[in-house]
């Protein structure tokens, strides 16, 4: 039950989220300082938390209209930006999405983990039992192997093509295990742990016939962007995942809004990642070039992704310290 202590707490909050409303009224948040940004975000977010509290109680239906009216006031003014198109995808790219992955870190380490552990596992499950890799692989493909035949190879003979499915198929996967997040993120783990076990059967299988060196070369380029592009993606399907399992003081379709807000901003930054990669893929790793020069490859662009998702990291901490008063409280 809603108490009066719990009221008047709150509604200093709402006081001052009607007070910067009114200063960014006419021209918007350009009036507003980078500081007030953040605790407008802070505000709107402490009060959308407070009128899901208030719809559960009875009492409080007078409150919870007046709350109402007010998100929707800041949500009109968080959300009517007139900047231009190319500036605001330059600073979404630039400084908004850096903040996004950090702040959803546990959920892409959470992709990565169950790859890597099933990888592992299966790498040595086929390195102690080789028969394991005909029923993952088939027949076929576990013959090329031992034939030490690259099949990458048919990719440099159609270049363009080749780029573009590489594309198609890298965005497909990343969608799917996105878009699995909605079954309680079962379908994501399922998808994390197929691609892990795959990829730990075919490395397995690649050293063990001498070809690791040819296999690991190929996939440096690329992987370092593909694999954490995908990565990204699971982890947005597990934010939903989390949203539809523990929406904690919020009403499950509120929760599931706000998580489908940050997942859909964190897959915006998957299609550039998975687009550069299939180009990488298509023309960079099956070419003739030493295998040094790969790897050299594979080191920049990884460095340079992880400058990118690093950007303002120093600042996090900042922010962080100046919204201690305004935390959304239970």
């Amino acid at each position: 039950m809603i108490t009066t202590k719990w009221l008047q707490t709150r509604s200093l909050y709402w006081k001052r989220l009607e007070q910067m409303l009114e200063r960014a009224a006419g021209n918007g948040i350009k009036r507003l300082t980078r500081a007030e940004l953040r605790e407008l975000g802070a505000l709107y977010r402490q009060t959308a938390a407070d009128l899901s509290a208030l719809r559960v109680d009875g009492g409080s239906q007078q409150y919870a209209a007046s709350l109402n009216s007010l998100l929707a006031r800041a949500h009109n003014v968080l959300y009517s930006s007139t900047r231009p198109r190319a500036t605001a995808v330059i600073e979404f790219y630039a400084s908004t999405y850096p903040k996004i992955f950090r702040r959803n870190f546990g959920f892409f380490a959470a992709a990565f983990l169950l790859f890597a552990v099933a990888a592992i596992a299966f790498a040595l499950v086929t390195s102690f039992h080789p028969e394991f890799q005909n029923y993952v692989l088939g027949p076929e493909m576990v013959d090329t192997i031992q034939r030490r035949e690259m099949w990458t190879h048919s990719i440099v003979a159609v270049k363009p093509l080749a780029s573009s499915g590489i594309m198609t198929n890298n965005l497909s996967v990343s969608f799917m295990a996105f878009a699995a997040g909605i079954t309680a993120g079962v379908g994501t783990v399922y998808m994390m742990l197929t691609n892990g076990m795959l990829f730990g059967v075919i490395s397995a299988a690649c050293v063990t016939a001498g070809m690791g060196r040819q296999l690991f070369s190929f996939v440096a380029p690329h992987g370092v962007l593909e694999l954490p592009a995908i990565f990204i993606a699971a982890g947005a399907g597990f934010r939903i995942a989390a949203a539809l399992l523990f929406p904690h003081l919020m009403r499950r379709k509120t929760a599931l809004r706000y998580a489908g807000q940050d997942a859909i901003r964190m897959m915006l930054g998957c299609i550039p990642l998975l687009i550069l990669a299939g180009i990488v893929e298509g023309f960079v790793s099956p070419s003739g070039l030493p295998e040094a020069a790969k790897y050299a490859a594979g080191a920049t662009l990884l460095a340079g992704l992880v400058m990118w998702l690093g950007l303002g990291w120093k600042a996090d901490k900042g922010e962080s310290e100046a919204s201690n008063g305004i935390q959304i409280l239970p």
